[in-house]
């Protein structure tokens, strides 16, 4: 900044009223000043730390004509009841011009129990969909040619053995594995910070999931192995800044994982992906985008000398579950735009929109065309698809980015003083930093001092609301079928395919060819689930204050 404009904007912050305001913050805390004006570097700056789109350190895109040349996928996030009720949902998504398909599981099938296991009762179908055999599978996906649509998969724990699911699906539709194009999350860390669906221990988790990194790197080149996820991390109650700084943690604990066992560290980078949040603190959240990218393009470089090409961060968004208020539900539809508007400016190479009714029930289909036109409006009509990158150079963003960049960078920084995500995991220290922000947030909407319209300020009496909920029939109807699934199966290969599953796991090989073997024999997710629980244990987790 030249000294002109410095001594005026010195006269300006010394006027009236300017003085006398309080601080305002981001919701990471970060402070924001009333007013940005041009850096004194900043014909340096803007080589060095943005460049152009497409090119290092890929601050403003990691393509050089963003969606001029092809716009964000629309994947909305879908699963109830049973494989054919979500099938009838994924169908009618389709048709109204979603152009990628996203899987919901229940519970029980994120934990690896078949529906009939009484552990289970109650809970089938009622967060996603049921999932226990090939056949499920394959009912799923039916009328869905597979080689023509990429499909993501939200699911951690037991992501080889739903993988192994889909790949055999895929060979019954005559579609060999290495034409599938999709991501499975397969992200186990931030189950144990964030979400807590995991099953066996973390370093027996870790090596599951270094496994179908090498079984995709052979014969799935297309698919993305993993989606590092900070979405979930940041629903729990982290910062942004925090949301970056252990999805980051996590993903370079998966790369130094792979390098260990021999992997191709350029190839798997290749086929990483990313998934954050994006919640309501509109420039925050553009800046925390356009940051990440900033971020990944150095670890990658410093941390593991990969290639230009290898170092792009390419991630989903969804808007903020969390955000969404039961009270005044409509006025979601408002929180969710702002919201994928922020994610489009932020340069995101997938997006689902939440509906607004999901704080209250599952989604209904009226809820769910108006989140899916949210985004064909902001494609089609808005006209921010016509230009790359058109919040940089605001002198706010890039202030935002470079600020979120260094507050990460110093958080990486304390996960390897204390050894590493795992044992920052294991230490309690991720846990007790989300906790520590969570807490924070919830005191400060109680407290008033943060608005949530409908919430603690502009309320309203209002009826109770009608919940979408799957058919009570559901559970019952997937019970059945699971149990004539079984029946109708050839026990003795299923019991065969199990022995040779069991058999590769105790010799240390990669278990997902047996998998697929299995499911194909007739094995169920919980029969898989059993021999691994048998060979590494189960974790029975930790409380960390």
């Amino acid at each position: 900044m030249n000294d002109e404009i410095s001594t005026r904007k010195k006269d300006w912050q010394r006027k009236p009223g300017l003085s006398e305001q309080g601080p305002r913050l981001t919701s990471s805390g970060i402070p924001v000043e009333p007013l940005y004006c041009p850096r004194d570097d900043e014909t340096s700056y803007y080589a060095a730390k943005l460049g152009l789109p497409g090119t290092p350190p890929y601050t403003r895109g990691i393509h050089p004509t963003m969606y001029r040349g092809k716009l964000w996928t629309m994947r909305q996030y879908a699963g109830f009841g049973d494989a054919l009720e979500t099938n009838k949902r994924l169908k009618l998504l389709l048709e109204h011009g979603q152009t990628g398909l996203s899987i919901a599981f229940d519970l029980p099938t994120q934990m690896g129990y078949d529906s009939d296991n009484p552990i289970a009762a109650g809970e089938v179908g009622r967060v996603g969909v049921a999932i226990d055999s090939l056949e499920d599978m394959q009912i799923l996906f039916d009328g869905i040619p597979l080689d023509k649509v990429s499909t993501s998969m939200t699911i951690n724990a037991t992501a080889p053995m739903i993988l192994a699911m889909y790949v055999a699906c895929a060979e019954k539709q005559g579609v060999p594995a290495k034409k599938l194009a999709g991501t499975v999350q397969n992200d186990i860390l931030k189950e144990y910070v964030a979400r807590g669906t995991y099953i066996f221990p973390p370093e027996e988790s870790l090596r599951l999931t270094i496994d179908l990194f090498s079984f995709c790197q052979k014969e799935m080149p297309l698919w993305n192995m993993i989606s590092v996820s900070g979405y979930h991390i940041r629903e729990a109650g982290a910062t942004a800044v925090q949301e970056l700084a252990f999805t980051f943690g996590d993903a370079i604990a998966y790369l130094e994982a792979a390098r260990r066992a021999g992997l191709d560290i350029d190839r798997i980078s290749q086929r990483i992906s990313f998934f954050f949040a994006c919640h309501n603190d509109f420039f925050e959240e553009i800046s925390k985008f356009r940051a990440a990218r900033r971020i990944w393009f150095t670890i990658m470089k410093k941390r593991f000398g990969a290639q230009d090409e290898s170092s792009k961060l390419r991630f989903h968004t969804q808007t903020g579950g969390s955000t969404l208020t039961r009270q005044q539900a409509e006025i979601n539809i408002v929180r969710v735009a702002l919201q994928a508007l922020a994610a489009v400016l932020g340069g995101t190479q997938s997006l689902h929109t939440n509906s607004f009714d999901e704080a209250i029930s599952l989604p209904s289909e009226l809820a769910v065309r108006v989140a899916l036109r949210t985004q064909q409006i902001l494609a089609e009509e808005t006209g921010i698809a016509s230009v790359v990158d058109p919040a940089g150079g605001s002198y706010y963003v890039e202030a935002l980015t470079d600020e979120i960049e260094k507050q990460v960078m110093e958080y990486l920084e304390k996960i390897d003083a204390i050894g590493g995500m795992l044992r920052a995991i294991e230490t309690g220290f991720v846990q007790r930093e989300i906790h520590k922000s969570a807490y924070a947030a919830q005191k400060a909407i109680e407290t008033g001092e943060k608005t949530i319209v409908g919430v603690n300020k502009f309320k309203m009496e209002e009826e109770e609301k009608v919940r979408f909920k799957p058919p009570e029939a559901s559970e019952k109807s997937q019970i059945e079928r699971l149990n004539a699934f079984k029946k109708s199966r050839n026990e003795a290969s299923a019991k065969e395919s199990l022995a040779e599953l069991k058999k590769a796991i105790g010799k240390k090989q990669n278990p997902i060819p047996q998998m697929v073997s299995a499911v194909k024999a007739g094995v169920t997710l919980g029969e898989m689930r059993d021999v691994l629980s048998s060979a590494f244990g189960e974790y029975k987790g930790q409380a960390f204050l």
